[in-house]
């Protein structure tokens, strides 16, 4: 039997397979399409695309776009400035919890207090002898940048307070 052999453009293995059952279509190693590769083509010559984006004044709302455009220069600079300020907002964090639906990391948008004023009841336990949570306590809310989920933390205090009463057990 003889044997081919191709080098993985993703990871750069050798891969040996037989000339009776053909060519990988996947690397093993890194689960790339082998045939699949490409380039990165990048279009100098057309500044006038550019200027027409910029002009406008208003943000690109359709920041993650179906990747019609090719190259660096369609890159639009709301787009790079919004990921500019997305990463500061997230180092000055105290938290930063990634979207349960996509994965992103989510931002801060503010702290809500929970209280009998804002409509809060909480629900007394007998193995506790109280709320687990008194009021009024604190929730951190975040917004994912990417789709938009919202999502609510306990903020720290009360986390540890809730443990406190947790582990007290009954009284």
């Amino acid at each position: 039997m003889d044997q081919q052999t191709t080098i993985c453009p993703w990871c750069h293995t050798e891969i040996v397979w037989d000339e009776e059952l053909g060519p990988e279509e996947y690397c093993p190693h890194c689960e790339n399409e082998l045939k699949g590769y490409r380039t990165l083509s990048l279009n100098v010559d057309n500044d006038e695309d550019e200027d027409e984006e910029m002009n406008d004044g208003e943000p690109d709302m359709n920041l993650y776009s179906s990747g019609q455009e090719e190259g660096f220069r369609s890159t639009n600079r709301s787009m790079l400035a919004l990921e500019e300020t997305v990463e500061r907002i997230l180092d000055q964090q105290e938290e930063v919890p990634e979207c349960p639906s996509c994965r992103e990391y989510m931002l801060e948008t503010g702290r809500q207090t929970m209280s009998k004023e804002e409509g809060y009841e909480p629900t007394a336990h007998e193995h506790i002898g109280d709320a687990l949570l008194p009021v009024p306590f604190q929730v951190i809310w975040y917004v994912c940048p990417t789709c938009f989920q919202m999502q609510n933390r306990l903020r720290f205090n009360d986390r540890e307070e809730l443990l406190r009463r947790l582990s007290s057990g009954s009284k």
